[in-house]
């Protein structure tokens, strides 16, 4: 697991996995990115704190979610997608098309390798 050091009061947010040291840590990479992507846009104020909490809460109590926070991750992706929407500042059609890249990019890297968007096999065939 990685960790990050910041002092966005994000690191507060309720049901964020923590080391012993209270450091927040992240199951995958991309969890580390979606925090990081979450506090850079907070401190550029396009999103309030009591606007991303309650964005967070939302999907945290949202039925069907994993009672023991084995997906709060999946819900910050979901709560920073839908405040970004709400806002106007992305379309909910782009944020999927590009989820849907993603997977695709990662399905087609090979084991070891980085995953890269460019390794999309749909926009590599559009750029050919």
């Amino acid at each position: 697991m990685s960790t990050c050091e910041t002092t966005s009061p994000l690191v507060q947010s309720v049901g964020l996995p923590k080391s012993p040291e209270g450091a927040p840590v992240f199951p995958e990479p991309w969890a580390a990115e979606a925090f990081a992507m979450t506090v850079h846009l907070h401190e550029r104020g396009l999103f309030s704190w009591s606007e991303w909490a309650e964005a967070l809460s939302t999907e945290v109590h949202r039925a069907g979610r994993a009672e023991d926070g084995s997906d709060y991750f999946d819900c910050w992706i979901a709560a920073l997608s839908g405040l970004l929407a709400a806002k106007g500042l992305a379309d909910e059609e782009t944020i999927l098309a590009l989820q849907h890249s993603w997977q695709r990019a990662a399905e087609a890297t090979p084991h070891g390798r980085p995953i890269e968007l460019a390794n999309d096999p749909l926009l590599a065939s559009q750029q050919a």
